[in-house]
C-alpha cells in the first residue's frame, strides 16, 4: 500500500505541473518570467515522469521501488538523446 501511496503522490505532482504547464502554454503572449517558469516546469515534469517510470521499472522486476531516485536533468538528458 506505501508504493501505491508514492506513486499516487508522485502522480498528483506531475498532474500539478502539468496544469501549470497547459495554463502557460494557454497564455497569448509568455513574458520572459513565464517563458523562464515554463522551462522550469518542463524539466521538473520530466524528472518526476523518470522517476514514476524508474519505480514502476524496480516494481515489475520484482525489485524495491522505493530504490527509484530523483535523476539530474543532465542524466535524463542523456537518455532522450
Amino acid at each position: 500500500m506505501e508504493q501505491n501511496t508514492k506513486d499516487l503522490s508522485v502522480l498528483a505532482h506531475i498532474k500539478q505541473l502539468t496544469e501549470k504547464e497547459e495554463h502557460l502554454y494557454g497564455k497569448p503572449d509568455l513574458t520572459d518570467e513565464d517563458v523562464k517558469n515554463l522551462h522550469t516546469v518542463k524539466s521538473e515534469l520530466d524528472q518526476y515522469r523518470d522517476l514514476l517510470r524508474q519505480r514502476r521499472a524496480f516494481r515489475d522486476a520484482g525489485d524495491d521501488p522505493n530504490r527509484a531516485k530523483m535523476r539530474s536533468n543532465d542524466t535524463i538528458g542523456h537518455y532522450k538523446e
